[in-house]
């Protein structure tokens, strides 16, 4: 066996983006300016965190229908001292909202949370407690360096001069035209005259430029407990959403453990309940441990009948196991351990697909975005933000310039289940904002938006590097699959005569154009460099920093 993994391929690709290098820091985003804004920081002086705020601000400008001030969010910290910790600011069900606030819509399966008119997902009654804002302060003020005001100034220099439109943002804008367009402010600014943007047209957001100045004068309190909370909950009051003001000034932010997975020798690190991921990326990664996935090799239908059956367990469990761990039993050390995966794994037919059903007792949207930062000093940010749908509520908020979540679409809104809705519960996410490490060192940190397809595709990116040996950039950028036991997904890159084998094996094969959204992650190399990558499947940018200042005593004369 060559060490090459093409050499073992069914299913081969060309990567489309190229990666970048640095020695003194790196900040990858799905956007070139929020990148930039992110190593501009560095440049100064700032470390990590400084430039993960400072590039968070910056996307809820430049990536307005995937983020913003007014979403939610887990962020992965490893600071310079070799510790890791999840910033959980995560959106919460308002106090307003009873378990059969919703009517759900007829004849709905149990797992749509499809409501009557689409109350939980368009307009002011699908908007949740945000904490996307609050998150990002407080970490900054915890480990940052730099001034709020500081690592803003980017995000509003952006919303207040204008920017280009992307080819992507034409896309995302024509995707959700018809519910935007019965909102004239939002109209205003991405639809005017009722056709929207196109690639190149100059994006102005002045109305947001003033938010984003009062909040780098007076910090998250402008929003929790000041004028700009209030015309928040005034809007909501006068059309029937149920934040309100005792939903902000009770919002706290919650610092959580990481999952851990050992993993032929690897130790994976992700996020703990309520997000969905860090458990169930090391179940599927405990079950597939017993297999050899370098020989079966990438692409093969061999390996993704083992993926897609993980998979199926996986999701399985999560139906009936997944939640915020205040309302809910979360049974982490059983779906975590390697005794329950490899009970699992002896179920599997090497040979036939199969239904699976959960084996513990007790959904999203797939419009995120993704950043990770590295510097100079030893310090990583993984983050993973959402303002869930594209676009939010599909609505902006006069006075604001803010486009709000919709995050109560992912309750259910059928009462007494897992996911049903409660005051005050935390949003249940795949969001997977993940760090791996061989033999203590920290070696990749990666992530991507994608819905219920995150973690799935965050996991074989990190087997796509430890199993096949792939470089970073092949990594985030190789043909993906999914299912969660209906339809088997499968990349276009994945040829006809592996789906073929696959559909024989009894898996339900679906072409898609993408699984998942835009991974992107850093790669830390021994000599303290760093290696950037992003995928085809958004705006990605890799940005390094590297040179320095100039040696001591150095001087030049002019004869």
């Amino acid at each position: 066996m060559t060490g090459n993994w093409r050499d073992r391929t069914a299913t081969a690709f060309a990567c489309q983006k190229r990666p970048a290098s640095g020695s003194r820091g790196m900040v990858v985003s799905n956007h070139p300016l929020a990148s930039a804004a992110g190593v501009e920081m560095l440049a100064a002086g700032g470390n990590a965190i400084d430039a993960a705020i400072a590039t968070l601000f910056t996307l809820t400008v430049v990536e307005p229908m995937m983020v913003g001030i007014i979403g939610g969010g887990m962020a992965h910290v490893r600071l310079a001292d070799g510790s890791h910790r999840f910033i959980d600011g995560q959106s919460t069900v308002p106090a307003r909202v009873r378990p059969d606030t919703y009517r759900s819509k007829p004849g709905s399966a149990h797992d749509v949370f499809d409501t009557v008119d689409d109350e939980n997902l368009t307009g002011p009654r699908a908007v949740a407690v945000p904490g996307s804002l609050i998150a990002w302060c407080e970490t900054l003020q915890r480990f940052g360096t730099m001034s709020l005001a500081d690592v803003m100034q980017p995000a509003i220099r952006h919303a207040a001069r204008g920017y280009a439109a992307t080819p992507y943002l034409h896309e995302c804008i024509t995707d959700s035209a018809a519910e935007m367009l019965r909102d004239k402010p939002i109209s205003a600014i991405f639809l005017p005259n009722g056709v929207p943007l196109k690639a190149g047209d100059r994006v102005v957001q002045a109305e947001y430029a003033e938010t984003l100045n009062h909040i780098a004068q007076r910090g998250e309190a402008a929003l929790y407990q000041g004028p700009l909370g209030d015309r928040l909950v005034d809007y909501m009051t006068a059309h029937g959403g149920f934040v309100g003001k005792q939903d902000l000034t009770s919002y706290r932010t919650v610092e959580r453990q990481p999952i851990r997975a050992d993993y032929r020798g690897w130790q994976i690190m992700g996020p703990p309940p309520p997000a969905a991921s860090g458990v169930h990326i090391a179940q599927m990664l405990n079950i597939l441990e017993g297999f050899d996935i370098t020989a079966s090799g990438f692409g093969t239908a061999e390996t993704i009948h083992l993926l897609a059956e993980a998979l199926k367990i996986a999701f399985a469990d999560r139906a009936a196991a997944s939640g915020d761990p205040g309302y809910v039993n979360v049974p982490v050390e059983q779906l975590t351990s390697k005794d329950y995966a490899s009970e699992r794994r002896r179920a599997i037919d090497l040979d036939r697909a199969q239904a699976w059903g959960a084996g513990v007792a007790q959904i999203e949207s797939a419009h995120t975005t993704h950043m990770t930062a590295a510097d100079g000093f030893g310090n990583v940010v993984a983050t993973t933000q959402t303002i869930n749908n594209l676009f939010g509520a599909k609505f902006l908020v006069p006075g604001l310039g803010v486009i709000p979540n919709n995050y109560m679409s992912l309750f259910d809104p059928r009462p007494g289940h897992a996911l049903s809705l409660a005051p005050g519960k935390r949003v249940t996410t795949s969001m997977s904002p993940m760090m791996a490490l061989r033999d203590h060192r920290l070696v990749y940190a990666l992530g991507l938006p994608g819905g219920k397809r995150i973690f799935p595709s965050a996991m074989q990116a990190l087997i796509n590097l430890i199993d096949h040996g792939m470089s970073l950039q092949e990594a985030v950028e190789a043909p993906r699959v999914w299912t969660e036991g209906n339809a088997l997904e499968v990349e276009q890159a994945v040829p006809e005569a592996v789906r073929a084998r696959l559909r024989a094996m009894g898996h339900q094969v679906v072409g898609m154009a993408t699984v998942g959204g835009g991974m992107n992650g850093i790669q830390f190399h021994e000599d303290s460099s760093f290696t950037g990558a992003a995928c085809w499947r958004a705006d990605g940018t890799p940005i390094g920093l590297s040179g320095g200042l100039a040696r001591a005593g150095v001087r030049f004369g002019l004869r």
